[in-house]
């Protein structure tokens, strides 16, 4: 396993369509890892495979009690509305006001290529749209309402 370098928002591949992954083999698996480590080294909840410079369909999000590895993910379903304070890895120390759902099911293949679904609700529904949001290219500065001052992100009035 390896740490990988996450990309910032200036990279032109963070704006790019992700291809889906076809092969389920050696190589997938190591991304996978890489991406695991690398997540639990920089303290985030998720990371998608374009944020280390790999255009594939792959995401990794810890819920606290697992990481799961989504690959291939799509949303199946959503409900309810949360607006809260979001950040990411590839824009570090900024944080902005965006509208996700309070609940998000995928459906996703695992690291063999099995189907499974998972479903999460608040910081996890808000993660699972992030990340997917990432594999089309589209970063949360691009659909933030606006950026959280200092104050805000501390509580103050």
């Amino acid at each position: 396993m390896g740490l990988r370098k996450i990309l910032t928002v200036k990279e032109p591949s963070l704006h790019k369509m992700c291809r889906p992954v076809e092969k389920f083999d050696g190589k997938l698996h190591k991304l996978l890892d890489d991406m695991k480590e690398t997540l639990l080294d920089a303290g985030g909840v998720g990371l998608a495979a374009p944020q280390v410079g790999i255009l594939r369909r792959v995401v990794v999000v810890d819920t606290g009690e697992e990481i799961l590895e989504l690959v291939n993910p799509e949303l199946l379903e959503t409900s309810g509305e949360q607006v809260g304070a979001e950040g990411c890895l590839s824009v570090p120390g900024k944080y902005g006001l965006v509208k996700r759902p309070m609940v998000a099911k995928v459906r996703a293949q695992d690291r063999n290529g099995d189907y499974f679904e998972a479903e999460g609700e608040e910081l996890i529904a808000r993660c699972f749209c992030h990340e997917i949001d990432h594999l089309d290219g589209i970063v949360y500065t691009e659909v933030m309402e606006r950026y959280l001052t200092e104050e805000e992100l501390n509580g103050e009035d």
